[in-house]
């Protein structure tokens, strides 16, 4: 089996211990196959224990690093605690987090109630800190310039509001408001926040028919005429653990296309062409909702 073709060098992260929180699926498991690639051993968390076994598995059919999953909700505060705690047990030491974990739904402002704004804020913000909290007491507050630790919490394209899923924009644009003060607080633990943008991955098939009509149209409101992959978005990660990035900290990257540029007062969204993708990861593969547009473009295509 072929593996993943990292622009980074082999055995890059060896001897390094990286958690990946949400390791199970889409961006973390990208991630999670990129980073194994360059030698480094993972602690892969999510609710679902399965999709994280699956996850380790298929690592470990290419790459001879230690992969350990532990089944975790993020927003429990003792079980985050009980999760870190086996995972120093497990691996001695946690030189980067990924705070990839959360989710949300589709919905307008006005129709969300109380609880569904606090699962969505709960998944979003309080167990990212949480996380990023525990890790930090845990471990990194006591080895304190020793080497180079990092935290990178996932976020979203929210600039400029959310609509349809304001609960989980302002989560995110609080994530981004913790990681700049944690940057602060904890350096020299460097803390850094990612903002995908579109990226074509396995969460778009959960969302209801309504939504991927929605997203069947994406890539026309993007300047580069296209999603991202998931591998994009790894590509960045990967560099934000890497020693290239050891004076980086309180920032954030978009990986977005440029679509938060798109203005009303330049109508025109980029000039038609796409430019090429980065596909990187072996098992990568589009979601059935962009197949089916891709197909559904096909066939209107061959019917003029």
């Amino acid at each position: 089996m072929n593996s993943f073709q990292s622009v980074f060098k082999a055995d890059l992260f060896k001897g390094k211990a990286i958690v990946i929180t949400g390791g199970g699926s889409g961006i973390g498991r990208c991630t999670a196959h990129e980073l194994a690639s360059l030698g480094a051993d993972l602690a892969l968390v999510g609710r679902k224990i399965e999709k994280l076994e699956t996850v380790r598995d298929e690592i470990l059919k290419t790459c001879a690093v230690k992969v350990s999953v532990h089944s975790c909700d993020i927003r429990e505060e003792d079980k985050v605690a009980a999760t870190v705690a086996d995972i120093l047990k497990e691996h001695g030491k946690i030189d980067h987090l990924i705070n990839n974990a959360g989710g949300q739904f589709p919905a307008p402002l006005c129709t969300i109630n109380a609880k569904g704004w606090e699962t969505v804020v709960r998944n979003n913000l309080t167990g990212g800190f949480l996380v990023a909290r525990e890790v930090y007491n845990q471990h990194m507050a006591k080895n304190l310039g020793k080497t180079d630790m990092s935290i990178t919490n996932i976020i979203a394209d929210m600039w400029n509001g959310m609509p349809g899923m304001g609960h989980s924009g302002a989560a995110r644009a609080g994530m981004l408001n913790f990681s700049e003060t944690a940057s602060l607080e904890w350096a020299p633990v460097r803390v850094n926040a990612v903002a995908p943008g579109f990226i074509a991955s396995s969460g778009m098939d959960t969302y209801p028919e309504p939504m991927k009509q929605t997203i069947m149209q994406l890539d026309k409101t993007i300047p580069l005429q296209r999603l991202g992959l998931e591998a994009e978005v790894s590509g960045v990660l990967t560099f934000l653990c890497s020693p290239a990035a050891s004076f980086i900290s309180g920032s954030c990257i978009r990986i977005d296309g440029a679509a938060p540029n798109a203005k009303r007062v330049w109508p025109v969204v980029g000039n038609g062409q796409q430019n090429p993708a980065f596909n990187s990861f072996h098992l990568g593969g589009l979601p059935d909702v962009i197949q089916r547009r891709d197909a559904d473009r096909e066939a209107k295509k061959a019917a003029k």
